[in-house]
């Protein structure tokens, strides 16, 4: 059964409402939410950037029944992976169970902050294989001593460890990471509905014995009764999303990000984005990930200000007809 998500994307909102979303997301019939972890919105128009870690914190305690995703987190430049594994553990504690830890080799925007060069992207894999292993050892409760290429680790351990173990979802794109990730994590995250890098995944997890996991996906979404005002927002805080994963991953800053998408026009945005009212045409963006195999979907709902009519008047029938034509 597909499972259908709700984004609670830090760049567009504040803490405050954020965690108030995750309230309604939940009792509007959502089955999980994935919270970004960025230091920097992709433009100024967005607005925000809170600290993900806290906002979560309180979202574990605002919700009761959807599962929680940081999505994702960079455990390798920004943060120290024994840092993410201290975070991951103590929100499972507070999320009773329901929290996945969501990892990604990052983006520039986001770690360029505390002064460290941005590695190629195989540096940036073979960075995060290494921090997932230390995050790994630390979930154990056991003392751990490291020396890797790239990460230390000194007499550390986590002494609040979760009766329920954290689950490890790892974002991957291309057929060449993941045959070099598969075997760390524990579910697939992917940004496009690539069915064939999902078979990648499938086939190398069950060619080791492990099983297929969940394959985890997100897409925009601009609800709005009024269609030009639904594509005006969307070009306006969207406009950079069809830079694609190699472009995002690494312009430094809101300005690079408003110099790459300046050409970009509100029709080129309305054809990869469904805008306006049409619940219809969300399903059939949404249709190309379930076919491609994907068993979890968070929609991302474009613009701070539209998400209380959006999860008001949109969601609960949205989620009907997603269930209705992909459950």
């Amino acid at each position: 059964m597909t499972s259908f998500g709700y984004t609670l994307m830090t760049e567009q909102s504040g803490p405050k409402d954020l965690v108030r979303n995750a309230a309604a997301a939940e009792a509007a019939g959502f089955d999980f939410e994935v919270c970004s972890d960025h230091f920097s919105p992709w433009l100024a128009a967005q607005g925000h950037a809170p600290h993900a870690w806290t906002v979560l914190g309180a979202v574990a305690h605002v919700t009761e029944r959807v599962e929680l995703y940081s999505y994702v987190t960079c455990p390798t430049i920004r943060y120290h992976p024994a840092v993410v594994a201290q975070q991951a553990a103590t929100l499972q504690i507070l999320a009773d169970g329901r929290f996945t830890l969501g990892l990604g080799s990052g983006e520039n925007l986001n770690e360029h902050v505390v002064g460290k060069d941005w590695p190629t992207v195989g540096r940036r894999i073979d960075m995060l294989a290494e921090a997932i292993k230390i995050i790994r050892e630390l979930f154990s409760g056991e003392l751990v001593d490291f020396r890797g290429e790239f990460f230390e680790v000194d007499s550390a351990r986590l002494w609040d460890i979760p009766d329920v173990p954290v689950a490890l979802a790892v974002s991957m794109t291309g057929a060449k990471s993941v045959e070099k990730l598969a075997d760390f994590a524990d579910h697939f995250i992917d940004t496009a509905p690539d069915g064939d890098v999902v078979e990648t995944w499938r086939r190398r997890r069950r060619a080791v014995g492990l099983p297929d996991g969940r394959v985890i996906g997100q897409l925009p979404v601009c609800w709005d009764p009024d269609r030009d005002k639904a594509i005006q927002r969307a070009h306006e805080q969207f406009r950079w999303f069809g830079g694609g994963w190699s472009v995002n991953a690494d312009l430094p800053t809101t300005a690079g990000f408003a110099a790459a998408s300046k050409f970009v026009r509100p029709e080129d945005v309305a054809e990869s984005i469904p805008c306006g009212p049409d619940l219809d045409a969300i399903v059939e963006a949404v249709r190309p990930y379930r076919d491609a195999g994907f068993t979890d979907i968070a929609l991302v709902q474009v613009g701070g200000q539209a998400q209380d009519q959006f999860l008001a008047e949109a969601a609960e029938p949205l989620l009907a007809a997603l269930r209705a034509e992909l459950g």
